[in-house]
């Protein structure tokens, strides 16, 4: 080997290589989610929003998604979630009439203030399965109605 192909081995053994980045996939498109709730008997306090992005999530395993409210001024009232990547969703609501930020409860665990789950499911002896309160947002306008009981 020459000293110039010596010099070349040498640098080429201490600079590090540059790994070229396979491209990303592109980011799902951004949804917006209007909320409709109907059914309000008490127009007073907060109709109270958490939205979960994954199962593990709404069975408590992690975080929501989105949480939000909206005044109960009427029999029926709507708010926006802004900014939801494309994908499937479920939402549990409920209705916190005396403004604490918290579902009331009685002694037995049993809510004492109405609430309900995205597409009206109903669970047996506890909240709705994820199954049954998923739904699809998709990139654009999405709206979903739910009645609170």
């Amino acid at each position: 080997m020459t000293r110039f192909q010596n010099f070349i081995a040498a640098i080429a053994l201490t600079v590090p290589a540059i790994a070229v980045a396979a491209p990303e996939a592109a980011p799902p498109a951004a949804g917006s989610l209007e909320l409709a709730f109907n059914g309000i008997e008490s127009q007073q306090g907060v109709i109270m929003v958490a939205i979960f992005a994954s199962e593990d999530a709404y069975n408590g395993k992690g975080a929501p998604a989105k949480v939000t409210g909206v005044p109960a001024t009427a029999a029926s009232v709507k708010t926006m979630v802004d900014g939801l990547p494309a994908g499937r969703y479920a939402a549990k609501i409920f209705h916190d009439i005396d403004g604490d930020g918290q579902m009331g409860v009685n002694p037995f665990g049993m809510p004492t203030e109405p609430f309900a789950f995205s597409n009206d499911a109903k669970g047996e002896m506890g909240p709705a399965s994820w199954a049954a309160a998923a739904f699809d947002v998709k990139a654009g306008a999405n709206t979903h109605a739910i009645s609170i009981k």
